[in-house]
């Protein structure tokens, strides 16, 4: 069976760094940190003291008041980020083509704000009153239900949920969801709110985040002095299309994807494997999907959580796939602009790809200061940089030895 070509032609996001993609992207090649005081919760009973929020969100923009009372927060970005993506491409999904528009949205951890507040109401009130809605607001895929909904898009419809690879890995199934001609179009990415009590409560008790109290310096990939991620919220979403549909409305396209590989540790539950050995299978998968050779990718966003062993593993693991070009590569972390955003990381990530393509610049890892032997790579420290991007490759790498890759190419009209 031929393979269709997939070509993405709108982008959506609501990020720490700016509630819409271009914004988001700007500020990421100005090197804007989006990493502040925690305000969500209090933040003196907590040793996670900063965090990367979004700030002045006004969900009534994209839905009515109502029904957003009725969505837990995730699944507003969710859906404002898919209306954003949609206006984007210049898409409209008219009853005709409803049934072969899909859509895939992961996320890592779906309506935990909900679950909280609910649990506690049932705890105080009783089980009478406990919302109707708590389970539709909870449940992980109720953000591509929602989406569905809001969009009338009719075609296949799904979510992953695979940690921290949660949005990288709707992304590729997506991709190969139109690949085999099953949707001519797919609404994709991923979308989390984890700045609730018992998520950072958790990742504390896991002594998974950082527990500096200097937004500034907090996170800080490959650099030796690095202490843990820090968390965020938002959504990245983009528009995937085959490429005969994109030529046949005369879309503008942004960039080809052309790979995707999805691996499993098998290792432990939140430690990644000794020297990134399931994460180099990834990338490797990633490549013999993309029919690429390891020399003909320029840059590399990863997952760069500023964590001690996956920054150290990642590295090694780039340079078991790519050898001597690995110290020709530019890799880079916008997590130390946006934090960690869970389920909605890689796909926030998949946007800046694209972006990056598009605009030919290498987005920074910025707070990088003092160099770790073990993390020698060029990581386009502090700031952007222009490049002739032609390949760019994606990694996500998950909870439970989740590890996800998607490769993207430029996107050449001729």
């Amino acid at each position: 069976m031929e393979k269709r070509r997939v070509v993405v032609t709108g982008v959506g996001a609501v990020t720490p760094l700016g509630n819409d993609a271009e914004t988001s992207w700007k500020h990421a090649v100005d090197g804007v940190s989006g990493v502040g005081p925690m305000t969500r919760l209090d933040a003196d009973a907590f040793p996670m003291k900063v965090a990367a929020e979004i700030n002045d969100f006004d969900a009534s923009l994209f839905m009515d008041k109502k029904e957003a009372r009725r969505m837990d927060r995730f699944t507003q970005f969710a859906v404002a980020s898919a209306k954003m993506a949609l206006a984007d491409a210049e898409l409209e999904i008219t009853s005709e083509l409803a049934p072969r528009v899909g859509v895939w949205i992961g996320s890592g951890i779906g309506g935990m704000e909900t679950y909280e507040s609910q649990f506690r109401t049932f705890l105080e009130k009783g089980q009478r009153r406990v919302s109707p809605f708590f389970v539709p607001m909870m449940i992980p895929d109720m953000a591509a239900g929602q989406v569905s909904i809001y969009t009338g898009a009719k075609g296949p419809n799904s979510c992953s949920v695979t940690a921290c690879a949660s949005g990288t890995n709707s992304i590729g199934d997506a991709f190969k969801v139109i690949q085999r001609g099953d949707a001519d179009a797919m609404i994709t990415g991923g979308s989390e709110a984890p700045i609730t009590n018992m998520a950072v409560a958790g990742f504390c008790s896991a002594k998974a985040v950082t527990t500096t109290d200097d937004p500034k310096t907090a996170s800080r990939p490959f650099d030796a002095n690095r202490s843990g991620f820090v968390m965020g919220e938002g959504a990245g979403l983009l528009i995937l299309e085959s490429l005969e549909s994109a030529q046949a409305r005369g879309a503008t396209i942004y960039a080809e994807i052309v790979g995707y590989g999805s691996t499993g540790d098998a290792h432990h539950i939140t430690a990644p494997a000794p020297e990134g050995e399931g994460g180099a299978r990834c990338m490797a998968e990633a490549l013999r999907d993309a029919g690429l050779a390891p020399e003909d990718v320029s840059y590399i966003n990863a997952h760069g959580t500023s964590t001690e062993y996956n920054d150290a593993f990642e590295t090694t693991a780039v340079k078991t796939v790519f050898g001597e070009h690995a110290y020709k590569l530019a890799v880079s972390s916008t997590k130390s602009m946006t934090g960690h955003l869970l389920g909605a990381a890689g796909a926030i990530e998949a946007v800046f790809s694209v972006k990056a393509l598009e605009a030919g610049i290498l987005p920074p890892t910025i707070n990088y200061e003092t160099p770790d032997p073990q993390c020698d790579l060029d990581y386009v420290p502090n700031e952007a940089r222009e490049a002739d991007l032609q390949v760019v490759m994606s990694n996500s790498l998950g909870f439970g030895g989740h590890n996800a890759t998607l490769v993207f190419k430029k996107w050449q009209s001729a």
